[in-house]
């Protein structure tokens, strides 16, 4: 009892004088996590247009989504570990670099194979963004700190995407789709700017880290520990259910239902709206109740959109309300979720934050590539909307119940263990 009390009370010392503060962490990590999906959403209303402009299939064109998630999810398994091996720093300016070089091939795209590579590649670079950030917090902060900084940066993330798609929509109309990929060049200059003169190290450098035998060993045990994987799952089935609705909404709400690029980018803040709207109410709540106490009242508002989805959309013709009211109510229910099941993902494994957020994003972006993958495939876009979502939510649901029977990991348990 001694020890643990001992325990706690330097972990408590060490979170009284933080490198960075809540604030600073919160804004970069902020700033880091959306850029992924701010140079997603930013493209999406100009997906039509590309189709007329290369002059090929609306299939080609969600190629180039389903290999964004594609580069986003495995390059986090990469820079996750370097990260905890080089430091969160140069890990972040170097994936920076690839994304800027990506935005520029992009730009100068001369036909849709090369804007496909060109969008592979700008996920590889952005993956960074998500695994450092969480990389950071865990780093620097723990337990309600860390979900208080999660929650911040779930609403400064949903700031990025409610502005992307009207900002791109204007974009294009006034300066074509070529300009979209500009504003992407400046975005990568801000974050990499941030990171060189705002960003403070957090981790020592440690090589040992990301010898092959280690990594192997650090992957390793975060698939053999069922609490981690649940989490993840759950992060996948509300989380990446955002990225799997960006593959066919704009078809929906532009072709079905007759948006223009700017109305579609001013829609779509329906979603956002409604996403920070749980982000603050799960900020108030938080305080009182604890965030892990939310995640069930959120996962009932995910099962109500997915229920609303898979009914209203198989029954009536799609319209704009039709459609965005059972989003909406899905990402508010996200909001929720994501704070405390991304901390409770990652305490477990304060010695590679990095493998373990590079893991946590992998199973979140990859579960937007496999569900926009399978939309595509649906052909339908309204077909695939009411049904690849709903099983989204109901895996969620369903690895929230098991994991909430397992025993909660803790570091006396590591210790023995080891």
């Amino acid at each position: 009892m001694n020890m643990r009390t001992d325990i706690s009370q330097a972990l408590d010392l060490v979170e009284t004088a933080p490198i960075m503060s809540e604030r600073r962490v919160s804004l970069i990590g902020g700033l880091m996590v959306a850029i992924g999906p701010i140079s997603l959403a930013l493209f999406t209303p100009a997906m039509p247009e590309i189709v007329q402009a290369f002059g090929t299939t609306e299939a080609a064109v969600k190629m180039t989504l389903s290999l964004y998630f594609g580069g986003f999810a495995f390059a986090q398994l990469v820079c996750g570990p370097l990260s905890d091996g080089f430091g969160r720093r140069p890990i972040t300016l170097a994936f920076m670099a690839i994304y800027l070089a990506a935005s520029v091939l992009a730009l100068m795209a001369p036909n849709i194979e090369t804007l496909v590579v060109a969008r592979f590649l700008q996920g590889v670079g952005a993956a960074v963004g998500v695994s450092v950030a969480r990389a950071v917090v865990r780093d620097v902060f723990t337990h309600e700190r860390s979900a208080r900084i999660m929650n911040m940066i779930g609403i400064l993330l949903a700031l990025g995407p409610a502005i992307a798609p009207t900002l791109g929509g204007l974009t294009m109309e006034l300066f074509g789709w070529h300009a979209i990929f500009v504003v992407m060049v400046l975005l990568g200059v801000v974050v990499m700017l941030v990171a060189i003169f705002a960003l403070r190290e957090t981790v020592t450098r440690d090589l040992s880290r990301i010898r092959p035998k280690a990594l192997v060993a650090s992957y390793g045990s975060l698939f053999r520990s069922p609490y981690f994987v649940l989490c993840c799952l759950v992060i996948a089935g509300t989380t990446g259910a955002i990225y799997t609705q960006a593959t066919v909404l704009a078809f929906i709400l532009m072709e079905r239902v007759g948006l223009t690029p700017t109305q579609f980018g001013v829609g779509m803040l329906m979603q956002t709206a409604n996403f920070m709207a749980g982000a603050i109410v799960m900020r108030i709540f938080m305080k009182r109740f604890g965030a892990a106490r939310m995640v069930p009242v959120g996962l009932v508002f995910v099962a109500i959109g997915s229920i609303a989805m898979a009914i209203l959309l198989r029954t009536y013709e799609p319209s704009f309300l039709l459609v965005m009211v059972p989003v909406g109510i899905y990402a508010f229910g996200i909001a929720m979720i994501s704070p405390a099941m991304m901390t409770a993902a990652m305490a477990p494994f304060p010695e590679n934050a990095g493998a373990a957020s590079a893991m946590m994003g992998f199973f979140q972006m990859g579960a937007g590539m496999v569900g926009g993958a399978a939309a595509a495939l649906m052909g339908d876009p309204v077909n695939a909307l009411a049904t690849v979502i709903p099983i989204m939510g109901l895996l969620a649901i369903l690895s929230w119940l098991i994991w909430r029977r397992l025993p909660e990991p803790s570091l006396m348990a590591r210790l023995k263990q080891g």
